[in-house]
């Protein structure tokens, strides 16, 4: 069976809307889960789970390309799709875990945010698969403005564990920046149907988590239904369906649209995080994110600044 075929517009409307929603709200079942469970027993929870829906998908679908193999035979692709599974998932989501014992749920989203800014910045600066033009070098430029204006160094003088808890969100997004620049350079032009791709991926970072299960999973837990929801949404949900949701996205719309997902993920991430867990803000941190977004535009070339009129000869 092939999964080469992408869905009917508005099933696709609907997958793209429920990857929204669901990575928006993972930062609140991260948030939940921790009053249970540490961060480290998050981040294995939500890959081990996402590795098996996956796996289990991948077990009964058998997507091919051409009739070619379901699973890739060379050495070398299963060494990049190492790579992406610790970039991508495993560092990030210990990052994002670890950063939510310091910060709201809903600044973490903010932050999440910032993803193509980095990609930005990989593409170009590290792996030279892309030059940016004016615009482009701008909106970067105010991406990271943004950013400093969220952290508002000026509140600190000396390092709080709010401030660790930021850079940390900041570190898991460089890590989704590099492996988006990387699978770029060394997947993407592959024959992989997008289950199999989203599943080495996530089976891969599970796989690494089960080895670390004794550093990062063997403590007690305190297990209450709510915990219990938020692990599995992450894991079976999150971090299973809405990676093939994502794919079929892609493939159907295009990267530049499907992208537009970035903008969808912090509004519902602040939404729950302010409705369910009465989290506030300051006045820097929505001002930063709306630079945030004001250098994703640009970046994403969305939106382009006026040009200045040319001298007369």
């Amino acid at each position: 069976m092939s999964d080469v075929t992408t869905p009917k517009s508005p099933l696709v409307a609907l997958q793209f809307l429920g990857m929204g929603l669901v990575w928006g709200a993972s930062f609140l079942f991260m948030k939940i889960a921790l009053d249970g469970v540490s961060f480290g027993q998050v981040a294995w929870s939500r890959l081990v789970l996402g590795g098996l829906t996956l796996g289990l998908i991948v077990l009964v679908t058998r997507p091919r390309v051409n009739g070619g193999p379901v699973l890739p035979r060379e050495g070398i692709v299963w060494l990049h799709f190492l790579v992406i599974a610790i970039s991508g998932c495993v560092i990030p989501h210990l990052l994002f875990a670890w950063a939510e014992q310091y910060v709201s749920s809903s600044l973490a989203s903010i932050y999440n945010a910032v993803t193509p800014i980095m990609t930005a910045l990989m593409v170009t600066a590290v792996f030279r698969v892309e030059k940016l033009a004016r615009d482009q070098v701008i909106g970067v430029l105010i991406g990271i403005g943004g950013v400093i204006v969220i952290i508002a160094p000026w509140q600190y003088t000396e390092l709080t564990g709010d401030l660790w808890g930021q850079l940390a969100c900041l570190g898991a997004a460089l890590c989704y920046g590099f492996t988006f620049a990387y699978t770029r350079k060394y997947l993407s032009g592959r024959a992989i149907t997008g289950t199999t791709f989203a599943f080495l991926n996530i089976g891969l970072a599970g796989a690494v988590m089960l080895l670390l299960t004794p550093v990062l999973a063997w403590q007690p837990v305190a297990l209450t239904t709510p915990i219990v929801l938020s692990l599995l949404t992450l894991g079976a949900l999150g971090t299973g369906f809405a990676y093939i949701w994502n794919i079929n996205v892609l493939r159907a719309w295009g990267p530049t649209t499907a992208s537009t997902v970035t903008y969808v993920t912090p509004v519902v991430g602040v939404i729950l995080g302010v409705l369910v867990l009465s989290e506030t803000f300051s006045w820097h941190e929505p001002v930063g994110a709306v630079l945030v977004l004001l250098g994703i535009l640009l970046t994403q070339k969305r939106i382009r600044l006026p040009l200045p009129a040319p001298r007369p000869a």
